[in-house]
């Protein structure tokens, strides 16, 4: 039975099945801009989304919209791993007063080393747990110091302190706010801020939006780093390096969409860096 016949059958007109038939042998137009979109999604290690991976053809000279590198990541399989969730907690009670909430959720700065945010998120692995402690310039999300230890002590929160002053220049004063956590009321910590001229700022109690950017900074190294990742057989000092090297790549390399660029980039650009 040839076509001709069975046409007529099925309801189909034969401009309609030669037009198919057509488009079936004509090559796929996308294909190679699909390899550029896997290329980007394979470079950041599965960690961006169609408008970061857009972002980086755009600065390699390549043209697509973004509604089709959407459409490529979503039917050709490179999107992003996703968070699922929950995050450490270093509140232990009121141990002393805390300073006011001069912050009040408004996480805006017009300038460098205006506003300071901080936090400790935990991640656990196979091997144990390991903790993360930066700093996040508000200015544009610049992780401007960070410790990574085994433990949520003093040492760990105190320990980037000292890394972050030293990156002020004459008469810069942050605020520093943070939620209200053990580590930033006792001595030490109290002591660097009075050293370094910053200005203690705490969330309300139990409230994590009130310190929302530290939270957004988190979410995001899960998401992109962390979860729906196996970590089976990595030792916690393999684990920190690699936890290391992906903050390095977030405040040097990672495009923000904001930007069109990395935060350092964006830096560079402004004249506020080297």
């Amino acid at each position: 039975m040839t076509a001709r016949s069975l046409l007529p059958m099925v309801g189909i007109a034969r401009s309609t099945y030669h037009y198919q038939l057509n488009a079936m042998r004509r090559p796929d137009k996308d294909a190679p801009l699909l390899e550029l979109v896997r290329e980007a999604f394979g470079n950041s290690r599965r960690r961006y989304g169609y408008k970061r991976a857009r972002l980086e053809l755009k600065s390699m000279g390549v043209r697509g919209s973004a509604k089709r590198v959407m459409r490529l990541t979503a039917s050709h399989g490179p999107v992003p791993l996703f968070k699922s969730a929950k995050r450490y907690s270093s509140y232990k009670g009121e141990l002393t007063k805390a300073p006011k909430n001069l912050v009040n959720r408004d996480f805006h700065a017009e300038a460098l080393n205006r506003l300071w945010v901080t936090d400790l998120t935990e991640f656990s692995i196979p091997a144990g747990k390991a903790y993360l402690s930066p700093v996040i310039d508000c200015y544009d999300g610049m992780p401007v110091a960070w410790t990574i230890g085994m433990s949520p002590n003093a040492a760990l929160a105190n320990g980037m302190l000292p890394d972050a002053c030293s990156t002020l220049k004459d008469g810069e004063k942050p605020v520093i706010h943070s939620d209200r956590g053990c580590h930033y009321r006792w001595s030490e910590w109290i002591r660097i801020c009075k050293d370094n001229n910053l200005t203690r700022s705490m969330s309300a109690k139990g409230c994590s939006p009130d310190n929302a950017a530290a939270e957004g900074f988190f979410g995001r190294i899960k998401q992109e780093f962390f979860h729906k990742r196996s970590f089976a057989g990595v030792t916690m000092d393999e684990f920190v390096d690699m936890l290391d090297d992906y903050m390095v790549w977030y405040r040097d390399k990672r495009i923000k969409t904001e930007f069109g660029m990395s935060i350092m980039d964006r830096r560079r650009e402004l004249g506020l860096v080297a």
